[in-house]
This record gives structure tokens, C-alpha cells and sequence, in this order.
């Protein structure tokens, strides 16, 4: 042959396979194989084919083979030719009596108008320049070991950097060797309950627990009480896990901790509970570490949101009261975002070893690299200056959500204290599924407080809406504020 597939590829700009088989010779076989190049959406419409000499020369058939082909296609409206610009495959409207040729890759689904969802800040926010300086500092500075299997526990420089900031901003007391990076929140309760876990430590501190309340081997076991509101995605991963979940009313001080009994260990987001707002009172924060001490019980404390109080100083973690009785979990899911799959359990001593025997003997869940820029954020000062920035940002969106339903809705309340990246409105009774289905006929997107109820509590929270008002980009978030008042339902209460 005369000149390569490649080459004359890089001249027309198309690569062709073709398979000549079948009846009635060559000239029948090209033009089968082309029509079913077309069919099938190989050959997109506009794509330009080679001239008749180098495929030709390609197929090791005749050129008038080729041109035969071509010009038959053509008449039946397959391909287009035209001086100066060759021969094309038709478009596609021109195709008659043709199968519909399928889109090369499937369309993307559209989202919301409208994301009012909980749980996710505002992408558009995150600090990539000083996320970046970060990175290249760490990778600078990084030892060569860094870029061999990583330490379960998670790299030395992240532990304590992370150490000295909770200790400075959430008053938990611990040491680098009591912290253990994970993934996320769901990331530390596989960790604890999971079937993975080797039992290190097992049958301290009292977590043992009763057959079939946990995987064979877990860290801890059932049964476990949780708040009779919070995420069903926790809820639905402790059941797989086997673990039985014991769900705790709530009132205005709190989870109820005071009707725990046989649990051997509890769930609990004191600093402001999730979803329906409100913080854990003194006096039964004390209370529950009266609890785990007494039953020989053990308190997780999900610290999601907890730089995030708008009102006050954010409340201490409930570890400071008994690091021995209290596993910190925490993340950079709300403060920076979910995308990095960065947490860290701040664990009693008692637990390290199960935990880390769980994680097996190499980090297979978190970035190394990762680490080190997450320590470097924090160590640098920038972590604390885009918690501060945040703050700022979310408190003057919350309060023009306060504002807004003011003005447009009085009659529906925000409930909770002044925190966090969402906020609970209180809906007239019965209004609750009407209203999410409203909104999302409008494009809005958003949860009804109704599907964050344990499907074991009899103390419904009555009807709400989980309003997210982190999610939106800063110049979306007033359209966003003005359809949601759009599908709140009216007042029904009487004229006085």
C-alpha cells in the first residue's frame, strides 16, 4: 500500500474500520459497512470521509470500488458530496427510512431551578487559590515516604494539626494519637459498627453487646440510641451493619437523654441538632456523660455543623466533659466541602486499636496528599479564615431568609436557634407533602421535615420544610428565596 491508515487519517481527520464481508463482492461490502457505520452513530453526521485513493489504498480494494460506493450512498441520501469539501455522512434529517441513530452519550438530566437542599455549602465558595497555595507548600515539603502505602491513622501532620484546632476551637481534649482520619461521618460509623472491624479492644468500656446488635467483630455494638429525627442514610447503614437503633424524643432542650436505658451507646448532635435545629442543654449534656459512665456506655457525638453558630460563640464539644466516654466525629463536609471526603474521630483510648484494625494495615479511603494540604490549611490560618468568611456569608443568608418569610409569609416560623446551613420552617398542619410537591413542580428543590423522622418514634415533629440555604451561588440565592415564598401555603387561621 501506498500510504499509511495514519497518515491519510491525519489529513481528512477520520479513522475508519471497516469489515468487508457478505454477498455480491467488494463494491457490496463497502457500501453495507458504511450504511451500518451510519445506522449504528460510528459515523456521526458531518464527519468527512477519506478520499477514494486512501481508502482505497486502506481496504486494498480497487479506487472505483471506493468511488462506486460513495456515489451509491450518496444517491440514497446516506452521504453528501460537494466541491472542495468532500465527502460527508448526510445529516441526519436527510436520513430516509433509517433507524434513529442513538446519541453518543446520554443527556445529563437537568437539576433543580432552584437547590434548597440541606447538607452541601456553597460550592462556589470554596477557597481555591488558598486551597492550591496549600496543596504546593505540602507537596514541597513532602517527605519521600509520603508517596509510598499510607498509615491507617492517617498522616502525623494532619492528626496534630487537627488537635491543636479542635482543641482551640471546640474545646475537645486529646492527642495526635487518639485521632484517626476517615472519610466522612458514614465513613466512621462503617468503622465502629461495621463487620469489618476486628474487635481491637473489644469487650472494654463496656461494648460488648447483645447477639446480632452488630457486625461479628465490630468495634461497637447495639443497641443504639439515636434522636428521633436525623439523616435516614445513617439510619439505613447501622441497620445493614445489624445494629439496632433506638430512637429518642425531642423537645426545646434536646435529644431526651433522659429516657436512655439499656443502649450501649448514643448518637447525639448536641451543638445543634439535626434537622430540627436546636442545641443539647447543660444540663443534660452533663447527663449523658452521667449515663455512659454509669452504664459503662459510650457517647458518639456527630459535631457536623459546629463552627457554624451565628447567635453566640459556639458551644464546646461534649467531648471536653469526658474524652474517655465520648467519640468526636467530625468533617470538612460543611465548612469547606463534601468533595474532599476528609473527617477524623477524635476516639477514647480504649477504641484506637479496633478502629485502626478496621481501617486495615493501609490508608485506602483518604488522599495523602489530601492530608498534608488540610493540615497546611489549617496550620497556615486560612482554615479559620474562610470559617470566618462563611459564617459572615451564611448568617446575612439566613437572616434574609427570616426576612423574606416576614414580609411574604408570617405565619410560617423559623424554628431552631441561629446556626448551621439550614433552617426548619414550621408549615400549618397537613400542608407539609402538598407543599414539597408544589415546589417541586417549580423546580425547587428541598426536603420535607417529615423524611428525617425515625419510622420508630411516636412524637411526630408536625409539618416543616428542611430549607438549605447554603447550597445556592451568592447571585442565585435571591431568586431562589422569592420562588420559595411562591409555594408556602397561605394563612388559614381566622381574621381576628
Amino acid at each position: 500500500m501506498g500510504e499509511s491508515w495514519v497518515n491519510s487519517a491525519e489529513r481528512i481527520g477520520a479513522d475508519l474500520h471497516l469489515e468487508l464481508s457478505g454477498p455480491g463482492g467488494r463494491r457490496a461490502a463497502l457500501i453495507r459497512a458504511l450504511r451500518e457505520a451510519v445506522r449504528s452513530g460510528r459515523l456521526a453526521a458531518g464527519t468527512r470521509l477519506p478520499p477514494y485513493r486512501s481508502l482505497a489504498a486502506d481496504l486494498g480494494v480497487a479506487r472505483n470500488t471506493v468511488a462506486d460506493a460513495y456515489a451509491e450512498l450518496v444517491a440514497e441520501g446516506w452521504l453528501t458530496a460537494r466541491q472542495g469539501s468532500g465527502t460527508r455522512v448526510a445529516d441526519r434529517a436527510t436520513l430516509r427510512g433509517t433507524a434513529r441513530v442513538p446519541k453518543k452519550t446520554p443527556a445529563r438530566a437537568r437539576g433543580p431551578r432552584h437547590d434548597l437542599r440541606q447538607g452541601t455549602p456553597d460550592a462556589s465558595a470554596f477557597p481555591r487559590a488558598a486551597w492550591l497555595a496549600s496543596y504546593r507548600r505540602a507537596l514541597h515539603q513532602a517527605p519521600n515516604e509520603v508517596f509510598g502505602p499510607g498509615d491507617p491513622a492517617g498522616r502525623r501532620e494532619l492528626r496534630e494539626a487537627l488537635t491543636e484546632y479542635l482543641a482551640r476551637a471546640r474545646g475537645v481534649r486529646t492527642d495526635p494519637d487518639r485521632v484517626v482520619v476517615c472519610s466522612g461521618f458514614a465513613h466512621a460509623l462503617r468503622l465502629l459498627f461495621g463487620p469489618g472491624g476486628h474487635g481491637g479492644g473489644g469487650g472494654q468500656g463496656g461494648h460488648g453487646g447483645q447477639g446480632g446488635q452488630g457486625g461479628t467483630g465490630a468495634v461497637l455494638r447495639g443497641p443504639l440510641a439515636v434522636e428521633a429525627y436525623g439523616l435516614g442514610f445513617h439510619r439505613e447503614l447501622l441497620t445493614a451493619a445489624g445494629v439496632r437503633t433506638v430512637p429518642l424524643p425531642l423537645d426545646g432542650d434536646g435529644a431526651r437523654v433522659d429516657l436512655l436505658e439499656r443502649e450501649r451507646a448514643v448518637l447525639l448532635t448536641p451543638a445543634h441538632q439535626f434537622p430540627t435545629g436546636g442545641p443539647l442543654h447543660a444540663t443534660r449534656r452533663a447527663a449523658v456523660i452521667d449515663w455512659a459512665r454509669a452504664r459503662g456506655a459510650v457517647v458518639l457525638e456527630d459535631d457536623y455543623d459546629g463552627e457554624f453558630r451565628y447567635d453566640r460563640r459556639p458551644v464546646g464539644a461534649v467531648q471536653g466533659l469526658d474524652p474517655e466516654r465520648v467519640i468526636h466525629i467530625g468533617s470538612v463536609s460543611k465548612s469547606l466541602t463534601p468533595a474532599l471526603r476528609l473527617g477524623w474521630m477524635v476516639l477514647p483510648e480504649r477504641y484506637v486499636d479496633g478502629v485502626l484494625a478496621a481501617k486495615g494495615e493501609r490508608e485506602a479511603w483518604v488522599s495523602v496528599l489530601d492530608q498534608l494540604t488540610l493540615a497546611d490549611f489549617l496550620t497556615s490560618g486560612s482554615y479559620d479564615r474562610h470559617v470566618r468568611r462563611m459564617r459572615q456569608r451564611y448568617r446575612a443568608r439566613r437572616d434574609r431568609l427570616v426576612a423574606a418569610l416576614a414580609e411574604h409569609a408570617p405565619h410560617v416560623e423559623v424554628t431552631g436557634i441561629a446556626a448551621g446551613l439550614h433552617a426548619v420552617l414550621r408549615l400549618p398542619p397537613g400542608t407539609e407533602r402538598s407543599t414539597v410537591k408544589a415546589a417541586a413542580w417549580r423546580g425547587i428543590a428541598l426536603d420535607g421535615l417529615s423524611a428525617f423522622r425515625h419510622p420508630g418514634t411516636d412524637t411526630p415533629a408536625g409539618d416543616g420544610l428542611v430549607v438549605g440555604y447554603a447550597t445556592p451561588p451568592e447571585h442565585a440565592f435571591g431568586a431562589a428565596l422569592e420562588a420559595l415564598c411562591g409555594v408556602l401555603p397561605p394563612d388559614d387561621r381566622p381574621a381576628t
